[in-house]
């Protein structure tokens, strides 16, 4: 498959573009990342979600040190072509750092962030347990 249709999408300043991970089958909104071109094609390629990390400046495969890889059933495309949604399947039902189920864990309640679902598995077990 030719990689033609990347050339349709609308990229920042920074070539990149804001990639919003979608739950499959629930719609929970999971996390908010950037794509580059890289990525998204490497996403396409692999089925499993590949995103640019800014921190790092080089390409993150979701699950890469956590195993909670996220593989992709979807990619969708917004009218204006500048925001990427990828309807996925999370592995291990993790898909925050946090060890959260997704990264809006947090909601406002009378001018307040509150935690509203529980860490599911505490981050020094995910990231701390390499063999």
């Amino acid at each position: 498959m030719s990689d033609s249709w990347l050339d349709e999408l609308v990229f920042d300043a920074d070539g990149l573009i804001p990639a919003v991970a979608q739950e499959a089958g629930t719609g929970k909104l999971l996390m908010l990342a950037w794509m580059n071109r890289d990525a998204l094609s490497e996403t396409v390629r692999s089925g499993r979600a590949v995103y640019w990390s800014r921190s790092r400046r080089r390409l993150w495969r979701k699950g890469e040190e956590s195993g909670h890889v996220q593989l992709i059933r979807e990619i969708r495309l917004d009218c204006d072509a500048d925001v990427i949604v990828l309807e996925v399947e999370q592995v291990g039902g993790i898909a925050c750092h946090t060890g959260h189920e997704r990264c809006f864990f947090r909601k406002l309640e009378n001018g307040r962030w509150v935690e509203t679902e529980p860490v599911l598995k505490d981050p020094g077990q995910i990231y701390d347990s390499k063999p």
